[in-house]
């Protein structure tokens, strides 16, 4: 009985170690880190103890928030819908963001910001933030070289959108007009190549007045039998450089770097990853005013720490992509780089002098 008595206490021990182990494994929050999450979940709620009337343009934490928060406050900087080339409409790719615990979202289409009155309405029921953003088609080239590579720049703006909306809007439309000669380029070579396709297809597939890209091209590729995925369309025809590839208006990358800036907005790279020549692109850029570089994959893993040691002084943003067609935030960011993010975008928000972090 004595033998069985002291297993139970060994057993009892062994149990109360692995719990006490379990439960010192999480690591507690560093002080900046205890900053960094109070003043990003005060903004994050900040609105909800205000009328929803209000016609305020907050971005900033003003006060302490007598009100439990939760602790997994997740933001998605990087999302499309389909004004360009997502699967869903504003309302429910907010809808799908508020589903998968998304507390803010930026809505960064390509070449156009038509869908964020949508977005921007839908979110007030359901207590989420827009930040209203886009993602300009560029060109980058290299000085005493010939050669071109498509680079994208997200901007990212105060809710009440660009300081000089019109001088954006006309820049944005060229590059839609350009959009609309390119995907008509890809499926004439794509007829040459014996890869039938016609134009209404394409055009049906994006949408009314939607400026279409690769990716409606894909899809109708896809569709006619071409080939069996969008993968394959991209890896075999659509690619930069490819057989079936095209450009259309897209301004100089450091062009609209600038324009961003005398819009009022935050200049961030996107997907600098798959760059050709990310080192002199990042370079230039950085020259002209770029405020940070998209570095998370939309798998959450971080890019090559090799690539990141060659990036100095930037702000390395969070950034998730196309959550319109898959499960959206599932990989919470650091609450330190958000923190970093919206103080950026305080200090650069010309239209938002009240944002204070």
């Amino acid at each position: 009985m004595v033998g069985d008595g002291h297993v139970e206490k060994r057993s009892k021990d062994k149990k109360k170690k692995k719990k006490q182990k379990r439960g010192g494994g999480k690591k507690k929050m560093t002080a900046e880190q205890s900053l960094a999450f109070n003043s990003v979940t005060e903004w994050v709620y900040l609105d909800q103890s205000h009328s929803s009337s209000s016609s305020e343009d907050d971005f900033g934490v003003h006060q302490i928030l007598n009100r439990a928060v939760d602790n997994n406050v997740v933001f998605e900087l990087h999302s499309h819908s389909n004004f360009s080339d997502g699967y869903l409409s504003p309302s429910k790719l907010v809808e799908r963001a508020h589903c998968n615990g998304v507390k803010v979202l930026a809505l960064t289409d390509h070449d156009t910001m038509s869908g964020i009155p949508e977005a921007i309405e839908t979110a007030r029921r359901f207590g989420m933030k827009i930040i209203p953003g886009v993602e300009i088609s560029t060109i980058f080239c290299q000085r005493g070289s010939e050669s071109e590579e498509p680079v994208h720049i997200l901007a990212y703006y105060s809710s009440c959108g660009p300081s000089k909306y019109e001088e954006l809007e006309n820049f944005l439309a060229n590059i839609r007009d350009g959009r609309f000669l390119r995907a008509k380029d890809m499926i004439l070579k794509l007829n040459k190549l014996k890869l039938p396709l016609k134009w209404e297809h394409v055009a049906k597939i994006a949408g009314k007045g939607v400026a279409p890209g690769r990716l409606h091209v894909a899809r109708a590729m896809v569709e006619a039998g071409h080939v069996e995925n969008l993968k394959q369309a991209f890896a075999r025809y659509l690619y930069d450089g490819g057989p079936a590839y095209s450009t259309g208006s897209e301004p100089l990358a450091e062009v609209a770097v600038q324009l961003i800036h005398r819009t009022g907005g935050l200049a961030v790279l996107a997907h600098p990853w798959a760059l050709k020549n990310p080192a002199a692109i990042i370079r230039k850029l950085k020259d002209v005013g770029l405020h940070g570089l998209e570095v998370y994959r939309s798998d959450g893993k971080l890019v090559d720490v090799n690539f990141l040691e060659k990036i100095d002084n930037f702000l390395l943003l969070l950034c998730l992509r196309q959550i319109s067609n898959c499960d959206c935030a599932l990989y919470p960011y650091p609450w330190q780089l958000l923190y970093d993010f919206l103080g950026l975008l305080a200090s650069v928000l010309s239209n938002s002098p009240d944002f204070i972090i």
